[in-house]
């Protein structure tokens, strides 16, 4: 398959990221009351973080460089969002919508890194840090403590996305059914982290 021809569920799954991951950005701007200017700012570090560097560790054009949609879904994000009363996103709802971007955009950043002929080990890793990266940026940009450093699984879940999406293409299985069930894995181990506070054990050496 080319690798500049994108199948419209890979495309959508591009889009779901950016959007969700965007969202979140913009959320954690308007809980610190910034300005407008400011949420936009965060919706689009946060949407296109991850997916930036995996382009540019695979030697892909930058995907929202050369898409002008891309921009404006994280501006609409941020439009969205500046309207809304954060106490409507009470709760664990930034968690769970997080999730759901890191779930989907851990199986873009695999899928278009195997498009590219990049080796599958290499592949799962680069899903992995197209899930992560734009959460880690929005954390760090905000002063926050990085979703790496919470307890519960979460570069376990974008692994586990990423790693489905290789291992359906390697035996073969239609790319769409592999994509969903990747997606859909991913996020039901975050979730289920989110719910019951899952982890893995912690270093305990001395």
């Amino acid at each position: 398959m080319n690798p500049e021809v994108l199948t419209p569920l890979l495309d959508w799954l591009d889009l779901a990221g950016v959007a969700i991951f965007a969202l979140t950005g913009a959320l954690v701007a308007a809980k610190e009351r910034q300005t407008f200017v400011t949420l936009a700012f965060f919706a689009l570090v946060t949407g296109v973080g991850g997916g930036t560097v995996r382009d540019l560790l695979i030697g892909a054009p930058v995907f929202w460089i050369h898409d002008g949609g891309v921009a404006v879904v994280c501006l609409a994000v941020s439009l969205f969002a500046w309207f809304i009363p954060t106490r409507w996103w009470a709760g664990r709802f930034l968690s769970i919508a997080d999730g759901l971007g890191l779930a989907a955009y851990a199986v873009l950043g695999a899928a278009k890194a195997l498009e590219y002929g990049i080796p599958p080990v290499t592949a799962a890793l680069m899903g992995v840090i197209t899930g992560c990266v734009g959460g880690i940026i929005r954390d760090v940009v905000a002063g926050r403590p990085s979703i790496l450093m919470r307890p519960e699984l979460y570069v376990t879940a974008a692994a586990l996305s990423a790693s489905v999406t290789v291992l359906g293409d390697l035996a073969g299985i239609r790319r769409e059914w592999v994509w969903v069930a990747a997606t859909a894995a991913g996020y039901g181990l975050r979730l289920a982290a989110i719910r019951w506070n899952l982890a893995l054990p912690a270093y305990g050496r001395d």
